[in-house]
């Protein structure tokens, strides 16, 4: 029996593919406008028994392919569980959105709190502080690795920031250090999000940012405890979708 799971996401599309339970087919591609001829591209050629879609453009592709959908809250807490059976949160950060989901011992979800309204602490929000900084998101973590915890991001709005990144630069602060705060900024925005649902250990980070070894670094530092990063993060709203379809 083969299921699959498309998590469509604002930056991202990732499709599961399950025979029998297991992994059988993963694959990604940067979202474009065009998403649901991307998705209808990634399925051609699969003779599928069942698909369930997640994410940002849940609802669309579901009406699209006629199929169901399921939130990314239940979709993360099931691939997760699968991922790590020992979870007891999740932290997502997607491209546009923060999501802390605390899980009970069955891998439940008991409560979680979604910051959807504001770039900031996203993956966007790191990609326009790269581009003020004149490098890569990849090399803003790289220099924040090698930073010194001299500095502090105060501004919560994306625009807000960026232009006191500029005003720090204009004044002769190193780019590490600079670096350094933005990703603080993100993790210390993050364990405030799992702090307020109770989260304390057995957090498991999901989602793009999750890669982003600085602000991996930085979380565990504010949280004062371990927090795991599966092999590849950004797969577990697919893999989650896969699991519950059918």
């Amino acid at each position: 029996m083969l299921k699959a799971g498309i998590d469509v996401g604002s930056r991202s599309i990732e499709l599961v593919v399950l025979r029998n339970g297991e992994i059988h087919l993963k694959t990604r591609q940067e979202t474009s406008f065009d998403y649901i001829s991307q998705v209808n591209d990634m399925l051609k050629g699969l003779d599928l028994d069942a698909i369930l879609v997640t994410g940002y453009g849940r609802h669309l592709v579901s009406k699209k392919l006629g199929t169901g959908h399921v939130t990314e809250i239940k979709a993360y807490a099931a691939g997760v569980r699968r991922l790590r059976h020992d979870a007891k949160a999740i932290l997502d950060i997607g491209g546009q959105d923060t999501k802390a989901i605390l899980l009970d011992e069955n891998g439940r979800v008991i409560r979680f709190e979604m910051n959807d309204r504001c770039a900031a602490g996203t993956g966007r929000f790191l990609e326009i502080m790269a581009q003020a900084l004149g490098c890569t998101v990849m090399d803003l973590a790289e220099l924040a690795l090698s930073g010194r915890r001299s500095l502090a991001i105060s501004s919560i709005c994306t625009v807000f920031a960026e232009t006191e990144v500029v005003a720090l630069m204009a004044k002769g602060a190193r780019p590490q250090d600079v670096a350094r705060a933005l990703v603080r900024s993100v993790a210390r925005r993050s364990s405030a999000m799992l702090k307020r649902i109770g989260a304390s250990e057995g957090v498991v980070f999901c989602g793009g940012v999750a890669k982003n070894v600085a602000v991996h670094k930085e979380l565990e530092d504010i949280l004062g405890s371990r927090v795991e990063v599966p092999e590849e993060p950004d797969y577990a709203g697919a893999l989650g979708a896969a699991l519950l379809a059918g």
